[in-house]
């Protein structure tokens, strides 16, 4: 990869730059330094070297190593399947697919255990995942079982075609019974583990509308007609009505018990692949989330 520094990143670290003006993350591009990967001019250069206008900074990305992943016998809530998809209910606390930290456990593991056949088009570490929920969000998540199942599944979010409607509790009284947030995500320029409306950013629509208040919380039904990483959570966050028991876009003084966000993909629907039929579920959040509603409901 090369990049040419322009004028108004004159004066930054060799490191900062490369983040800047990359997806590669400030952590990676000192990784990269050290290992005397990266050239300024046809020279080896520190990370602590201030870029000057013009200069070009060349490296190379090593490809990443293949994490492995074995099958394992983890209950899983399989609320339709046939040779085409399958629709889990997944569990709040669940990671979608294998990573950095998460080796196993992940839904990715266990539906090696339970399904023989998966697509294939993301790899040998998301096998059958079309489109992914949080690790803290509980519900719906559609697979694809083959190939051709997978492109039309993802065709169809691509065109928002398909249904994806989250039930969540958010911080505040929402004063609008329903609206809609049009506002541009992107990574935070801050923080690159967080998401952030930024000029720029990828074009994001969320649809909302209240069920029920609670004063200091509401009750509220979401629906994605992009699917932008986060974009519930960085949407309802950037109108100041974060999601209660968000790690990293809400505020400290979370419900209680704290296990995570009160976010739940409650509906999804899409066209069948292969007969064309629509398909819609609906799947009632977790327990811990229907008592949290039953205690405000008290003290409202």
């Amino acid at each position: 990869m090369k990049i040419k520094i322009k004028a108004t990143q004159v004066g930054s670290r060799l490191d900062k730059a490369i983040s800047d003006a990359s997806n590669v993350s400030r952590t990676q591009a000192n990784d990269l330094i050290k290992a005397d990967a990266v050239f300024v001019n046809g020279e080896v250069k520190k990370a602590k070297y201030k870029v000057l206008e013009n200069d070009l900074v060349s490296f190379v990305i090593p490809e990443p190593k293949v994490l492995s992943y074995e099958a394992e016998n983890i209950p899983l809530d399989i609320v339709y399947e046939d040779d085409d998809v399958a629709v889990i209910n997944k569990p709040q606390g669940m990671v979608v697919h294998p990573s950095a930290g998460h080796h196993s456990g992940t839904l990715v593991n266990a539906l090696m255990y339970h399904m023989t056949k998966l697509s294939s088009i993301n790899g040998v570490i998301r096998p059958g995942i079309v489109h992914r929920i949080d690790k803290d969000t509980s519900g719906l998540l559609m697979v694809a079982k083959n190939d051709q199942a997978h492109e039309l599944l993802a065709a169809q979010l691509k065109d928002h075609s398909s249904k994806r409607r989250y039930l969540a509790i958010i911080h505040g009284n929402l004063l609008n019974d329903r609206g809609v947030i049009e506002a541009p995500i992107g990574r935070n320029p801050k923080d690159r583990k967080k998401q952030a409306v930024i000029a720029g950013g990828k074009h994001a629509l969320t649809h909302f509308e209240v069920l029920e208040r609670f004063g200091e919380f509401t009750l509220v039904n979401l629906t994605l007609e992009t699917g932008r990483t986060h974009q519930i959570r960085v949407h309802m966050a950037y109108i100041g009505h974060p999601v209660a028991g968000d790690p990293l876009y809400g505020p400290k003084n979370v419900l209680k018990p704290n296990h995570g966000q009160f976010l739940h993909a409650e509906i999804l629907g899409f066209k069948h692949p292969t007969s064309q039929e629509w398909l819609e579920f609906e799947i009632e959040p977790p327990k811990l989330f229907k008592s949290t509603l039953e205690k405000l409901r008290v003290t409202d």
